[in-house]
């Protein structure tokens, strides 16, 4: 009796603990809505942040130019190369440019791009705000009587919503300009044929697709990594906390919400 009664609390103490935490999710989820919604209802509230938008677009898409350059090549070049290889063992080396250009534009395109954003700009952004909270710089704009959500968090928000699909669209290009590269100049492919049947498979249905996903990733990017800087505990562990649990949320939310667009574009 005694050993069912500890295995009885045992799992009542697990499931407690999993409602607890799915509970706490739950909470989270609603308060970053709150919180990313009441930011964005400032936006033609005066004084209007243009300035503040060039600001953290600058910081954040011109900064992360370099890095979604580097990755969209080899990118490229790694579809490249193991794409003729396997075509080539069907006598369809003439599909290299669909293969790249599909691969590239619908998928690997927007969610690449996003986790470089991520990790290249999402995860500064809840760094710096937690830093603010830290340094208790979002009370200084309180009592200077600046909202800090319309100061702080609305730029961000709308930089990461307009940068990303930029960034996605130069990614795409790199992208399959390198694999015409390797393709066509190093592996030898027909480059009309490269061409045509990249002209002929991708359609604009796909490029709106690949778009669409763009400014969903950019726009969740900018609502999480924002509320996790937000709402950080204003000490050093907090801020590292909030910047790694920013990182790793962004990137699990990129991924579900690739599966649910590309069940709705297929």
């Amino acid at each position: 009796m005694s050993n069912l009664f500890v295995k009885q609390s045992a799992t009542a103490s697990f499931f407690g603990r999993l409602g607890r935490h799915a509970l706490r999710g739950i909470e989270q989820i609603g308060d970053a809505t709150m919180l990313g919604l009441g930011a964005l209802s400032l936006f033609f509230v005066r004084p209007w942040q243009g300035k503040h938008f060039v600001l953290q677009l600058s910081a954040l898409g011109v900064g992360s130019l370099i890095i979604i350059i580097i990755t969209g090549a080899f990118t490229g070049m790694v579809l490249a190369l193991q794409g003729y290889y396997t075509l080539a063992k069907f006598g369809s080396e003439s599909l290299l440019g669909a293969g790249v250009g599909m691969s590239i534009i619908r998928e690997l395109g927007p969610v690449l791009g996003a986790f470089m954003v991520i990790g290249r700009a999402g995860s500064s952004i809840t760094a710096e705000i937690g830093i603010m909270r830290v340094t208790e710089q979002t009370d200084a704009l309180e009592m200077m009587a600046i909202n800090p959500k319309q100061r702080i968090l609305l730029p961000r928000i709308v930089a990461t919503t307009i940068a990303v699909p930029l960034l996605v669209s130069i990614f795409d290009v790199i992208g399959i300009g390198s694999g015409y590269i390797v393709g066509v100049e190093l592996l030898g492919v027909n480059p009309g044929a490269y061409m045509a049947e990249l002209v002929s498979t991708v359609t604009m249905h796909d490029i709106y697709g690949g778009w669409v996903k763009a400014v969903v990733f950019g726009f969740m990017i900018g609502m999480i990594c924002t509320y996790m800087g937000y709402r950080s505990e204003p000490t050093t562990e907090g801020v590292a906390r909030a910047t790694t649990q920013a990182v790793v949320v962004s990137s699990v939310t990129v991924l579900i919400l690739d599966y649910i667009l590309t069940s709705f574009y297929l």
